[in-house]
């Protein structure tokens, strides 16, 4: 059985606001997350039947990312409230870009909003070395 990359505890507070497609992100599931995003989690319909795929969502994230010395908790915590300047680059060792991110506030927000796509595959690179 694979080991537990994503917590199904964040994942449900994050499905709170799932019409903005967080929790989908979280789980690895940026295009789905993106188009909760734009049509508040489906006219909320797709929002409600969430919250019973979540357990399976945190399973797939499992067979998915691989874990290690980085948290993905901490990293999407990190990116969520920090991301503008960098923070989560740097957690991730991560220096070159964390700096200019720092600098330009998430390479002028594009950066920050690529990040929320490709968090999860970071997090897993960074866990490789």
């Amino acid at each position: 059985m694979p080991v537990p990359t994503h917590s199904k505890t964040i994942g449900y507070i994050l499905w709170i606001f799932g019409f903005t497609g967080s929790h989908r992100f979280y789980y690895g599931k940026p295009i789905t997350g993106t188009i909760w995003f734009l049509t508040l989690g489906l006219a909320g319909i797709g929002w409600l039947i969430d919250f019973f795929l979540i357990p399976g969502m945190s399973k797939d994230a499992a067979r998915n990312f691989r874990s290690g010395q980085n948290d993905y908790t901490i990293a999407w915590i990190l990116l969520t409230f920090l991301g503008y300047l960098g923070i989560h680059r740097f957690y991730l060792g991560k220096w070159f870009t964390g700096i200019i991110w720092f600098l330009t506030v998430g390479l002028f927000g594009i950066g920050y909003l690529w990040d929320f796509w490709t968090l999860n595959t970071q997090v897993s690179e960074a866990n490789r070395k």
